[in-house]
């Protein structure tokens, strides 16, 4: 549907930090990208000659980015305005390998919305190669984060 070109132009990460290829599938609660940027020997997450399992998180907030990017352009036609957001937390991480780099194939990444609000969205997320499991959690985007109260001097959380 979205090839990597769009992709970029809908997320903050450009160069080869954009890391997805193609948007295979979206809808207003999930969506499924595929990638092939973890077999690059330039992969810019790659460290100490290899990329471990736990930047296929980078990978779903990517993911995540791009349903958000989607979601909003689909709410601006509709006469809402697109809003910006950030991972704000990682939760339930179940890392099915150690490395990425030596999946042959294409990774499969894939986030569905669980819940959310006006401002809070939660998502579950998985990477996966050939329906091999790879990675799975579950994440929190905060959108708006400029009109997020900050908490007052000494209050407690």
């Amino acid at each position: 549907m979205l090839n990597r070109e769009a992709i970029a132009r809908r997320i903050p990460h450009q160069g080869d930090m954009c890391l997805l290829d193609r948007v295979v599938f979206w809808n207003a609660d999930r969506i499924e990208c595929a990638a092939a940027s973890h077999r690059d020997a330039m992969n810019p997450l790659r460290a100490f000659g290899r990329l471990g399992i736990a930047a296929g998180i980078e990978y779903a907030a990517q993911a995540m980015a791009v349903h958000g990017a989607l979601v909003g352009e689909a709410a601006s036609q509709a006469g809402g305005a697109p809003r910006a957001g950030y991972l704000a937390s990682v939760r339930g991480v179940s890392l099915h390998a150690v490395r990425l780099d030596d999946v042959p194939s294409l990774l499969q990444v894939r986030a569905q919305r669980v819940t959310g609000d006006s401002n809070n969205i939660i998502y579950s997320f998985e990477l996966a190669a050939e329906e091999r499991l790879l990675l799975q959690g579950r994440a929190t985007v905060v959108l708006d984060a400029a009109i997020v109260p900050r908490r007052a001097a000494g209050e407690s959380a």
